[in-house]
């Protein structure tokens, strides 16, 4: 396992090339329906991997929530992804990958772990609507692998759905602001576009989103056209644009470089918002020209961070 892994820190070369690099791993054949799903998490967000440990029960959890690991001195929460994706196994799961994003750190429990695949975002798709339908969202992206559909797992969703917290909370105290700005954000979690949503409507802020990288792309040149043919300056009618990084079709570190090389971007900040833990990927981003990083989820320092770039006072 540590053979598998031992080059992640060495990976950050990837930032502005559009490229990723997925851990490949499988949750079992299902029982209903005799195949065996292929998925893929961003080697980003993997700690480490390892044989499952004993896993002590907790009360009161989801279903597919096995209980808590001691790793380090910290209680970390397990989830069985195969229960969590409604995937029928005969064997239990006797592999964990440990997971670090958005500040919390979980064990998901999967059958076996394959490879470490170096690709381009633009080989990652959007996933078609049955596909989406069937897994009921938990699917970002996929891409074929030698005839093998491989399927980018929603890891936001995943937390979002088992850490059984009222999230309402973090949106209350949020100050609306009276100057009327404009953001454009780009995600592909309908879990993180959900909440950004929440933070900018309490914030009074208007917006526009897309739902990755390419399509916010396509959609910014769309603007910035017709702000030339009217005569305006496209940074008087998009104040700011917030970007996730990983993102089908092209990530949120080539959408920031594209924006920072043309001329008609200037005066618009770049505010990357990303799951992903560690300095690493804050450097990253400001290698590719990100003015500022603010890291998922927690609305009130994204709150805060908004206001800040977009020079509103409190």
């Amino acid at each position: 396992m540590s053979e598998l892994l031992k080059k992640i820190d060495a990976r950050t070369k990837l930032a502005g090339t559009n490229k990723l690099e997925i851990l490949l791993f499988s949750l079992g054949e299902d029982q209903r329906t005799g195949r065996k799903e292929v998925f893929g998490i961003n080697v980003f967000k993997v700690r480490e991997v390892m044989r499952t440990p004993e896993i002590t029960s907790a009360p009161e959890m989801p279903s597919s929530v096995e209980g808590m690991v001691s790793l380090r001195g910290a209680l970390v929460p397990i989830i069985d992804l195969a229960k969590y994706a409604g995937i029928v196994t005969e064997k239990k799961p006797e592999i964990m990958i440990v997971t670090e994003y958005n500040g919390h750190t979980q064990g998901f429990l999967v059958e076996a772990v394959d490879t470490i695949l170096r690709l381009d975002w633009s080989a990652m798709r959007v996933p078609p609507e049955m596909i989406t339908n069937r897994m009921g969202g938990l699917v970002t992206a996929v891409t074929e692998l030698n005839n093998t559909l491989v399927m980018m797992m929603d890891v936001e969703k995943v937390l979002a759905e088992t850490s059984l917290t009222d999230d309402a909370h973090h949106f209350l105290n949020i100050e609306p602001i009276k100057e009327e700005r404009m953001i454009f954000f780009a995600d592909d979690s309908v879990v993180a576009r959900k909440q950004i949503e929440r933070t900018l409507e309490a914030m009074n802020v208007k917006y526009a989103y897309a739902i990755n990288g390419m399509r916010a792309w396509d959609e910014l040149q769309r603007m910035a056209a017709q702000a030339d043919l009217s005569g305006r300056k496209l940074c008087d009618i998009v104040n700011l644009v917030l970007t996730d990084v990983e993102m089908p079709e092209m990530d949120g570190y080539m959408l920031t470089k594209l924006i920072k090389s043309d001329p008609r971007f200037a005066g618009i900040p770049v505010l990357m918002h990303s799951s992903l833990s560690g300095n690493s990927n804050q450097k990253l981003g400001e290698s590719v020209g990100v003015d500022s990083y603010v890291s998922k989820f927690e609305a009130q320092k994204l709150a805060i961070k908004l206001r800040e770039m977009l020079h509103i006072g409190k």
